[in-house]
């Protein structure tokens, strides 16, 4: 005959088995559920892509003071905002690089964002992203380039420079956007009175004005 005892320990054996069991079954069967519901969530096509087109950046020079085309190739987005904003990034990554003719930091991250409004519209503050989206692609538009403060700060102090900067911005952006004929600076959303201490920021701009301009008189 076996002992109590024993039977005792084989019957909390096999009820430890039972339930391990359970519980592993379980797990088996929720990792499972998680892997088809991985599978199902997971997208069925590509995230779209911008197509490379051409865009004429034009590059100023500290050498002579000038502003020069330069053709590009780049992915743009077909939105007319998303693709000011791609190109300004563009030209200011070029100033950024170690061997720019006109030596400005920040890069395209110094681009917080780009609007396009209609040239009657108000930029007195920062203007609604929405209402970019209300003027037509061939209707005459304002663009409000919103630089960082970062970008404002390290921007090198001087009226040509300065001016040199924004002066290529309105350019590269009629070459691109024709519709754009005025253009206006913000920093951090708001409305300062100079870049770095020099280049009139309260001003509009004129994308149609004659380059190269005065210096003086930007």
């Amino acid at each position: 005959m076996i002992p109590r005892h024993q039977i005792v320990i084989f019957s909390l054996l096999l009820l430890a088995s039972i339930i391990m069991g359970s519980v592993l079954w379980h797990l088996r069967e929720r990792a499972h559920q998680r892997l088809l519901a991985g599978q199902n969530s997971a997208p069925t096509q590509a995230p779209e892509v911008a197509p490379d087109e051409q865009a004429t950046l034009m590059v100023a020079s500290d050498a002579d003071d000038s502003l020069s085309p330069r053709n590009l190739t780049l992915p743009l987005p077909q939105n007319s905002e998303s693709r000011a904003r791609a190109i300004l990034g563009k030209l200011l990554d070029l100033y950024a690089a170690p061997d720019s003719s006109h030596p400005v930091p920040g890069g395209a991250t110094s681009i917080a964002q780009v609007f396009l409004l209609p040239v009657t519209g108000s930029v007195a503050g920062r203007p609604d992203a929405s209402a970019g989206q209300s003027s037509g692609d061939s209707a005459p538009a304002l663009a409000v380039v919103n630089f960082t403060a970062a970008f404002a700060s390290s921007h090198p102090s001087g009226l040509e420079a300065e001016s040199l900067t924004l002066l290529s911005i309105c350019a590269t952006l009629r070459a691109n956007l024709p519709q754009v004929e005025q253009v206006r600076f913000l920093v951090d959303g708001q409305q300062r009175p100079t870049l770095a201490g020099h280049a009139d920021l309260t001003r509009t701009y004129l994308t149609t004005a004659t380059v190269p301009i005065d210096m003086a008189h930007p």
